[in-house]
């Protein structure tokens, strides 16, 4: 059966209004309460509405229905604990600092530059990092081998990402390190053990995907999740941070453990982080300060 290219379109026009939707609601009661840091807590439901709008509107498509219940399963599990996890950190606190920083260099109307800046943009990456979750729907094919194996990088990825907060938050939790580095652990083999997952999570979904070459040609999503974890506001952005405000002890921490890809912990040693290892001090460095749902330490 040849894939429902009409259908699949008719879902992308659906859920990017769906997408301005949401976003403009949450712009307007952000606003109305003085606190833009809540666009982080709505990142992963974000990705749910997308994948319930998705499942909704493609019954009847014949589209497989296990993959397509397995793909909504998988992507709700996904948002939902990620929600409640920055709902956690972040509720009662106020404003995130970030934000009010970002707000005080706003030039214009400040509608136009919350969508310039936060809200358009993160809706735009929502969408297109979505797109395999979207395709997936309308994929006629069993789940097969690759099915299975994106279940298996999924779980490994959730399970990777899920451990790795908790053991952040439970570090924090306790007064004794304050101002210490998080080197246990998970954290003792990748310093971003959380956005290990978080790939693994997205990598999972689009092999979930791969009922035809059209699921195959959504692998720019995962590659583009990558790319924004590892070189814009994940760990680029969060890695300048640290080092400002831990110096030795983090560049030592950098200099023991791996960037990424989870690894045995290296001999202690000195460190001179550089753009392709580690952080470095901004050049005029806010450009992608509106996707900090993504920094989550």
């Amino acid at each position: 059966m040849p894939f429902p290219w009409g259908d699949f379109g008719v879902n992308l026009g659906v859920t990017a209004a769906a997408v301005v939707a949401v976003m403009a609601a949450l712009m307007a009661v952000a606003t109305a309460i003085g606190n833009q840091s809540i666009v982080d807590i709505a990142w992963g439901p974000g990705f749910v509405v997308i994948a319930a709008v998705s499942y909704g509107l493609s019954a009847g498509s014949g589209g497989d229905a296990i993959r397509r219940l397995v793909v909504l399963a998988a992507t709700a599990v996904w948002g939902l604990r990620l929600a409640a996890y920055i709902g956690r950190r972040n509720l009662g606190h106020g404003e995130d600092p970030r934000y009010t920083a970002l707000l005080r260099r706003r030039r214009g109307n400040l509608v136009v530059f919350l969508v310039r800046k936060v809200y358009g943009l993160q809706g735009a990456l929502m969408w297109l990092v979505s797109v395999p979750v979207q395709a997936a729907m309308y994929e006629h094919a069993p789940l097969g081998v690759p099915g299975v194996a994106g279940l298996v990088v999924w779980a490994a990825g959730l399970t990777f990402e899920s451990v790795g907060d908790w053991q952040l938050a439970r570090f924090k939790a306790d007064p004794a390190n304050r101002g210490k580095v998080m080197d246990r652990g998970l954290w003792a083999w990748t310093r971003h053990p959380n956005y290990f997952g978080d790939c693994c999570v997205w990598a999972g979904l689009w092999l979930l995907a791969l009922g035809s070459p059209v699921g195959l040609a959504t692998v720019f999503s995962p590659a583009l999740m990558t790319c924004l974890l590892l070189k814009f506001s994940g760990k680029a952005l969060l890695e300048r941070r640290m080092l400002r405000s831990k110096g030795d002890a983090y560049a030592a921490y950098v200099g023991r453990t791996s960037g990424f890809f989870p690894l045995p912990p290296r001999s202690a040693q000195p460190t001179d982080p550089s753009p392709s290892t580690g952080p470095r001090a901004p050049a005029r460095g806010h450009d992608h300060e509106g996707l900090m749902a993504l920094s989550r330490h």
